[in-house]
């Protein structure tokens, strides 16, 4: 006999369950897939996708109809917060709130206390996501020691432990010769290096895009080329020393311009953007009423920009310029963001919207193929980051995403610890129906 799982229902299947998620539309871009097929897994990996397959005496069901069926999707920026800063988030409550997103590989940022910056802290954090976590985590290494941007962590060792790339992320390195050293010495190694953007000289105090709406709300503004002259900066010494460079959260019109020119000319650089940039504006800061006026959960780094720049995102991943959609999960506490708006923290959760929101404003509202969609959640990051994922290659672990385009559903509230997010209450389509992570089922929706 079968078993169907009941939406709502969450049942773990072993690694050697078999199991069938049957009647979807599987996507898989790595492999040009795009037809009605069936998923057969079995032992921990794919088996079989076929049309029609029958489920043997045993089997579990995951009933796909009407739905997406595609490659787990991987997440390459996010914020965990463990070591130190478990209030907001921990490794295990952030991979159920991957999983509850379609999420089953994520890379988590380096901005612990203390950072990931040495072999013993990578070897925490691969330790405590076998322990306790539900989905594939990748650590990210320190570019530098303390993420002080003054000496370079033992990129090696760092290698060695098993990161699969490194940044100050949370912070730009400022010095350029270290820059360059990093990109040097991580070429040695093939590590991708992840730049976060941003002079600070230029950012300091700002709170907000520098603009109309800044000055009408009276706050510190962030001018656009505070991420727009590192872009040149890092382009540059990418093309010097050769090495793989990601620029990270990208947000403005020119630095997507950078970027598409420094592909053509043969730069080993790779970028994505997140949800918000392509889906708000900086007057979400404004808010539509004067009580959601110096919104905090629409406080981030770098800042929401203006309609010109969400028009060049959306235009960027069409073209390829963007490789990836990443959440950038940056979970605060409640408290944290119910301070004035200049003492507030930057940053908003994604894991559980990133999906939503890219079918939502890139497939619907702009009319990006499902297929596009699921390339940069899935076999852009892959290749980016040369991860063994992204693709429903039988033989391969099974990690899968099963997702409704056509499903309607209220933002809210979140498996993630922390709340921060300017997407409560929303109306979204792309709604998670099922996540498999190496064969076994870690979420089902309700």
């Amino acid at each position: 006999m079968t078993r169907r799982l009941r939406t709502g229902a969450r049942e773990d299947t072993g690694p050697a369950a078999q199991l069938l998620i049957r009647g979807g539309t599987v996507i898989d871009p790595a492999r040009g897939v795009e037809r009605a097929l069936d998923v057969l897994i079995d032992g921990g990996v794919v088996r079989r996708i076929a049309p029609s397959l029958r489920p043997t005496r045993g089997t579990t069901v995951l009933e796909a109809r009407g739905c997406v069926v595609c490659p787990g999707l991987i997440d390459i920026h996010t914020h965990l917060r463990e070591p130190g800063y478990e209030e907001k988030e921990t490794i295990a409550s952030g991979t159920r709130a991957a999983a509850a997103g379609g999420v089953t590989s994520l890379l988590c940022m380096p901005n612990t206390n203390p950072p990931i910056d040495n072999q013993t802290a990578v070897e925490f954090v691969v330790l405590k996501a076998r322990n306790e976590g539900v989905v594939n985590v990748f650590p990210v290494g320190a570019i530098t020691k303390r993420r002080a941007g003054e000496e370079l962590s033992e990129i090696g060792e760092l290698h060695r432990a098993g990161v699969v790339a490194i940044t100050d992320d949370g912070d730009p390195v400022m010095n350029s010769k270290i820059m360059r050293r990093a990109l040097e010495y991580a070429r040695m190694f093939d590590l991708v290096v992840m730049s976060h953007c941003e002079d600070v000289n230029l950012s300091r105090g700002g709170t907000m895009n520098e603009g109309r709406v800044s000055s009408l709300l009276g706050l510190r503004g962030i001018p656009r080329q505070a991420e727009e002259v590192m872009v040149i900066r890092d382009l540059i010494l990418a093309e010097l020393t050769g090495g793989r460079l990601h620029v990270t959260h990208v947000s403005t019109r020119d630095s997507v311009e950078y970027i598409r020119r420094a592909k053509k000319e043969g730069v080993r650089v790779t970028c994505d953007t997140a949800p918000h940039y392509f889906s708000l504006t900086e007057d979400a800061v404004r808010g539509d009423t004067a009580a959601d006026m110096y919104n905090t959960n629409a406080k981030m780094n770098p800042p929401l920009r203006t309609g010109h720049d969400v028009a060049a995102l959306v235009a960027g991943i069409a073209d390829g310029t963007i490789d990836c959609v990443a959440s950038d999960h940056a979970p605060h506490t409640r408290e944290e963001k119910s301070r004035e708006f200049d003492l507030a923290p930057f940053g908003i959760i994604g894991l559980e919207t990133m999906l939503p929101l890219c079918v939502t404003v890139l497939h619907r509202r702009h009319g990006l193929p499902l297929r596009r969609v699921v390339e940069v959640l899935t076999a852009a990051p892959a290749r980016a980051f040369g991860l063994p994922r992204g693709t429903l290659a039988p033989g391969l672990p099974a990690d899968v995403t099963v997702f409704d385009p056509r499903c309607e559903f209220v933002v809210g509230p979140f498996v993630s610890r922390s709340q921060n997010s300017p997407f409560i209450g929303w109306k979204l389509f792309g709604k998670v129906i099922g996540t498999v992570c190496n064969g076994r089922i870690v979420y089902q929706g309700r």
